[in-house]
C-alpha cells in the first residue's frame, strides 16, 4: 500500500448531483507510529485526548490490523475488516494498537443522499462499526475513487458519489444480515487471501507463506481456495496479473518488457505466451487494438 491522500475543490455544479466526495486516502500505519499522520490539514488532525468533530461523513476501512473507537454513541473494538461510518457534529476518536498499526482506506462525502439515508434510519449514530470482514468490492471500490480521484478528469466527481453510494448500499446489507449472518472460518480465510493476493499482484507470491501467514496447512488452504472461487491460488493470481496487464498494456509508453517486469513474469517470452493463451492475442496485437494502431476499416 502506498500512502496517499487528497482533498477536492468543489463546485456548485458538483454539489447539486446530491453527493459529494471531499477526499480520499488510504495510509499504512507501521505499530508505535503518531497517529494521525501530522501531515493532513488542521480541520481534519485530531489528538486523543480531545477527538475531533467533523461537518461531513466519513467511511474509514480497515484491512490489517486492530485498535479501537469511541463517539458520543458509542465504543467499540477495530479489528480487521471493519468499516467505520462517521457521522457530521459527532465527536469521535480512534487510533490503531501499538502493538499493530493498521491499512486504512477512507473517504469523505456530503450531500443530500447522505441526509436522507440518515433522516430514514438507514444508519444510526450507536452503530457506526460494521464488520464487513475481507470484502473484494470494498476493496475496489476505494481504489477506484483513489485512481479517479488523482486525475481530476472533468465530470469526475459523479463517478466517485457512485461508488459511495455502493458502498452505503454494501453496509446497509450487511447491517441486515448481521443476525442470520453465518460466521463461517472458511470463507473467512478465503476473503482475506484474496485481499492478500489482490494487495501483491506486483510481488512473487509464495502460497506456501501465504497459508502459514493464514495459519492453515498449505493443502487444506489450496483445496478450499479453488472450492470458493473456482480457481487455484496460483491460477487466481495469474488472472488478476493478466486483467492487469491489459490495463498497463493500454499506456503507450509502457514497452510489453516492462510489462513482463512490472507483474513478476519469469520473462516476456513467458508473459507473451501466458497472455495469448488467456485472452486470444499477443499482448503487441492487444497493445495495437487498444491503441488504434491497427486500421480495421479499409477503403472501398
Amino acid at each position: 500500500m502506498t500512502n496517499y491522500f487528497r482533498y477536492f475543490p468543489i463546485s456548485e455544479k458538483d454539489e447539486s448531483w446530491g453527493l459529494t466526495v471531499l477526499n480520499a486516502g488510504c495510509t499504512l500505519i507501521e505499530k508505535s507510529s503518531i497517529y494521525p499522520p501530522i501531515n493532513h490539514p488542521s480541520h481534519h488532525y485530531f489528538n486523543w485526548d480531545n477527538g475531533r468533530v467533523l461537518q461531513e461523513y466519513q467511511l474509514i476501512y480497515i484491512t490489517n490490523g486492530k485498535g479501537v473507537f469511541e463517539s458520543g454513541n458509542c465504543k467499540k473494538e477495530i479489528r480487521e475488516g471493519s468499516l467505520i461510518l462517521l457521522f457530521p457534529e459527532e465527536r469521535h476518536r480512534y487510533k490503531p494498537d501499538e502493538e499493530t498499526g493498521w491499512n486504512e482506506y477512507w473517504v469523505g462525502f456530503k450531500g443530500s443522499f447522505a441526509i436522507n439515508a440518515i433522516k430514514k434510519n438507514f444508519f444510526d449514530k450507536s452503530q457506526p462499526v460494521f464488520h464487513i470482514g475481507f470484502n473484494e468490492k470494498i476493496i475496489n471500490l476505494f481504489i477506484d475513487i483513489i485512481q479517479t480521484s488523482k486525475e481530476e478528469k472533468s465530470g469526475y466527481q459523479p463517478v466517485i458519489s457512485g461508488a459511495i453510494i455502493y458502498l452505503l448500499g454494501l453496509m446497509y446489507s450487511a447491517k441486515k444480515q448481521t443476525n442470520i449472518k453465518d460466521n463461517d472460518a472458511v470463507q473467512l480465510c478465503v476473503d482475506k487471501a484474496r485481499v492478500i493476493i489482490r494487495s501483491k499482484i506486483y510481488e512473487k507470491i509464495s502460497f506456501e507463506e501465504l497459508a502459514e501467514e493464514l495459519e492453515v496447512s498449505y493443502s487444506w488452504f489450496r483445496k478450499v481456495f479453488k472450492k470458493y472461487t473456482g480457481l487455484a491460488p496460483g491460477q487466481y493470481l495469474i488472472q488478476l496479473k493478466i486483467q492487469k496487464a491489459k490495463e498497463l498494456l493500454g499506456e503507450k509508453s509502457v514497452s510489453i518488457k516492462e510489462v513482463a517486469y512490472k507483474l513478476q513474469f519469469e520473462s516476456a517470452l513467458y508473459f507473451s505466451k501466458l497472455f495469448k493463451e488467456k485472452v486470444g492475442v499477443s499482448p503487441i496485437a492487444y497493445k495495437n487494438q487498444v491503441s488504434g494502431e491497427e486500421k480495421y476499416f479499409k477503403k472501398k
